[in-house]
């Protein structure tokens, strides 16, 4: 039709190059709708993000489609002045559709990992390449991923030679001339799209936040959009001034003794019940270790009867949530007692929050330890670590024990040599030791010396009902809890075992659907990310307790400190767990999607930080029976203590630096 009209080539073959790029990218916001449309939100529910995503991938249409009409302006540059031209031309669009083509595919990727979109935290992996790349190679078929990739982009260039010829076919003979004011309009009508608005301001991430629920602005939004709008996000920011604001609002709910003055470091003695036999301590943070997948949950499985039994002989907090999403973020959070609130940025990548005061520095005459079966340069878990003083590094490869995966020895080799080392010990020890064999690739976590391990088969239905995405994960987890019992078998035939505290804490947890364990609010909000179990396990110097309170992984340490015998400095946002006068329980958690939110043992209060959207949801039966008025109350107060927290823990991630 628009032949008729005499436009140029070069501008006929931009129109249709247009419609190419804008079904590519609604072919992939179908195929996300398709593959991770929750319950409850249909087709209908979602045209609304269709069409808002039309505006986002327009703009990139008219990024990649730009450089031809702008250029074009010299008919020598058109790629209708020479077959040269034409070659150049579509070998850019190949370029460029495989690079759109691998953002879709990690987009894609970070919905089934994550559910939720691409964006710059993609970087934290991307600064590890090797140990990810290998990672995935591992995980995923990725040669004939890579393979259909090429095939889709040869598939694509053949149809912009095709849409080519066409033009040529079309417009031979008709005595279309060069007009530059065509190439003009051309680029205004793209400079258009690329604003994204007919007014002030242009589109912005923020607007796919309107629709008040998540998939669907997750749906809106691209991953060329959404990550590099995330990317300016990645460098620290706080506000020491919104910071000291929210200081009484903190004071109280942590009950600091001092009201007035703005710091957070307390000189806490010992307790009267506290331990004075110098005990060792075994902190076990646990890869990928979801509550609601074990048997603690009550899950059907029973993936884990060997955790479950120690539970049940130390104190186990059945409710501790994790501050973020992500193995960086946990060992940063525990290790300083601080969230992770950089939210596109693990703060152990950032070397100006990297040195972190620590409470471990308060136990002294220990020997101090850390074990991973890999390499600790991953997410610069190696950086974090030389904040303690006199630490012993056991990581990387060893010398007569094979790798099963690309992270490094079995978990059952890393306890064994763990236990080895503190068999020896005459004087106290502190020991961090790090799982990984629970995650992917799934398929190879075990040693082959594991002959005495069996895996089971699960129904694929009983295994979706209850948590696991297939039944190498199941089998996975269930080896998970196989290390444990080899582990505490091993160490009860030493002498160190009786005088020994060990915690055991999930990093995080894993999103899917925990609805037949817990209320709806820990699958619909996501709490499973975050939700993990926590134990304290000492049999000869600890009374067992089942506590069902909210608590945070970083109340670990200070929690560990107050069961010895002797002072400690705190400079965290953690408290004491066992502490008598302890109150007010309560999780800040925050993650990717640009959400903060407050875990209380009545409520989850959420705050979208790009759209201000909150929300209050009750964690159990009971509290929907609240009246309006105690749940208004609740959400104002949350709203508030939220905001103190978050800018607090932004305001510390840079201000709790060594002495």
């Amino acid at each position: 039709m628009l032949t008729r009209f005499k436009i140029p080539k070069t501008i006929l073959w931009v129109a249709n190059l247009t419609a190419i790029f804008l079904l590519i990218f609604t072919l992939y916001r179908l195929a996300t709708f398709i593959a991770f449309k929750p319950n409850g939100i249909s087709f209908g529910d979602a045209i609304p993000s269709f069409l808002m995503g039309i505006r986002y991938d327009l703009r990139w249409i008219a990024f990649i489609l730009l450089p031809i009409i702008l250029l074009s302006m010299m008919p020598k540059l058109s790629p209708f002045y020479s077959a040269r031209n034409k070659k150049w031309w579509s070998w850019y669009l190949a370029i460029v559709t495989f690079i759109v083509f691998v953002f879709f595919a990690a987009g894609f990727g970070s919905f089934s990992y994550n559910k939720t979109p691409l964006d710059a935290g993609a970087m934290n992996f991307a600064e590890d390449f090797k140990i990810s790349w290998r990672m995935m190679r591992q995980t995923y078929p990725m040669f004939w991923m890579l393979l259909g990739l090429v095939v889709a982009v040869l598939f694509f260039r053949w149809m912009y030679h095709k849409s080519h010829w066409q033009v040529i076919n079309r417009t031979d003979g008709r005595g279309i001339q060069y007009r530059r004011k065509i190439f003009y309009v051309a680029a205004l009508v793209l400079f258009l799209f690329a604003w994204g608005n007919f007014s002030w301001p242009p589109l912005s991430r923020n607007d796919c936040f309107k629709f008040n629920n998540s998939f669907k602005s997750y749906l809106a939004i691209n991953p060329l959009q959404n990550f590099f709008a995330t990317l300016k996000l990645r460098k620290p920011d706080f506000n020491e001034q919104k910071a000291r604001a929210a200081f009484p609002v903190m004071a109280e709910w942590m009950q600091l003794p001092d009201k007035n003055n703005f710091s957070f470091r307390r000189q806490i003695g010992p307790r009267s019940n506290s331990l004075e036999s110098r005990p060792n301590i075994v902190l076990v943070q646990c890869e990928s270790y979801s509550m609601y997948k074990s048997s603690m949950s009550g899950n059907p499985l029973n993936t884990t009867p060997f955790f479950d039994s120690l539970s049940r002989n130390g104190i186990f907090f059945e409710r501790c949530f994790t501050p973020h999403f992500s193995t960086a973020r946990a060992l940063f959070a525990i290790l300083s007692g601080i969230p992770d609130a950089q939210l596109f940025k693990f703060s152990s990548r950032n070397p100006d929050a990297v040195k972190q005061h620590t409470i471990v520095d308060n136990l002294v005459d220990y020997e101090k330890h850390y074990f991973l079966g890999g390499d600790a340069e991953f997410g610069n878990f190696e950086g974090l670590l030389k904040n303690i003083d006199g630490l012993q590094m056991h990581t990387g490869k060893r010398q007569g024990v094979p790798e099963v995966n690309v992270w490094g020895i079995s978990d059952k080799d890393l306890f064994l040599e763990a236990n080895d080392v503190f068999r020896k010990k005459e004087k106290p020890f502190f020991a961090y030791i790090q799982t990984s064999g629970n995650h992917r690739p799934y398929d190879r976590t075990m040693a082959e010396t594991d002959t005495d391990f069996l895996k089971v088969r699960v129904p694929e239905e009983d295994l979706k009902k209850y948590g696991f995405e297939s039944l190498d994960e199941y089998n996975a987890f269930r080896y998970a809890d196989y290390c444990f019992k080899k582990f505490i078998e091993a160490a009860q035939k030493e002498k160190y075992f009786h005088n020994t505290i060990f915690v055991f804490v999930g990093d995080h947890g894993l999103a899917g659907n925990a609805d037949a364990m817990y209320p709806a609010v820990w699958t619909e909000q996501r709490l499973t990310d975050e939700h993990v179990p926590l134990l304290f396990y000492a049999p000869a110097l600890l009374t067992p307790q089942r506590r069902p309170e909210v608590v945070s992984q970083i109340d670990i340490l200070p929690t560990l400190a107050g069961m010895l015998h002797q002072p400690y400095v705190n400079t965290t946002l953690g408290r004491d767990l066992l502490d008598p006068a302890k109150k007010n329980n309560y999780a800040f958690v925050t993650n990717t999607a640009d959400a903060i939110g407050m875990v209380t043992d009545d409520f989850y209060f959420t705050r979208n930080i790009n759209s201000q959207e909150e929300s209050i949801v009750p964690m159990h039966a009971r509290a929907t029976y609240f009246s309006k008025q105690q749940q208004d109350s609740a959400k104002k107060k949350l709203s508030e203590f939220t905001s103190a927290f978050y800018e607090t823990a932004k305001y510390m991630l840079m201000n709790n630096k060594r002495d």
